[in-house]
């Protein structure tokens, strides 16, 4: 009885981390001739794909990029994956898992991979601000329900 106990317990684990995908285009050298003063767009976008029974990958895509003096700067793009472990995990849990938990243990990875690719390209150091994935995840909840409902 013990081990259907054990066996019942949730479990969530990172069981692996790496980069799926990352690039840096510079489209001009002429960037490097003028003052720096960027203006930055930065984007981020999750998704998650179920491996097997009790394993998901989750990947989290930063994507950089940068005017200066109204040109392009550089594009700067990582695609930043886990495998996830979930086990016995209630079913009413798992969107919020793969949604905010997994991109918040992500994050830290795809930034420190978008500041060395930064760098690497003769610009200066990119950090990246913290993200505070469990509220986007919210509101995107919230935002789905709206348009369920004008959608009804």
């Amino acid at each position: 009885m013990a081990e259907e106990q054990a066996q019942a317990q949730p479990q969530l684990a990172l069981e692996r981390i790496y980069v799926k995908d990352m690039s840096l285009e510079v489209p001009g050298a002429a960037v490097f001739t003028k003052e720096w003063n960027p203006e930055l767009d930065i984007n981020l976008s999750s998704n998650a794909e179920k491996l097997d029974d009790d394993h998901y990958q989750v990947v989290l895509t930063v994507s950089v990029n940068a005017k200066n003096a109204d040109e392009a700067a550089f594009i700067a793009e990582v695609h930043q994956a886990g495998i996830f472990l979930l086990k016995n995990i209630p079913e009413d849990q798992i969107g919020q898992i793969l949604g905010a938990y997994c991109p918040n243990v992500l994050f830290p990875y795809a930034r420190e991979v978008i500041s060395d690719i930064v760098t690497r390209g003769s610009f200066p150091q990119l950090l990246l601000a913290p993200v505070n994935f469990d509220q986007a995840y919210a509101q995107s909840q919230q935002q789905a329900q709206v348009d369920a409902q004008g959608n009804a």
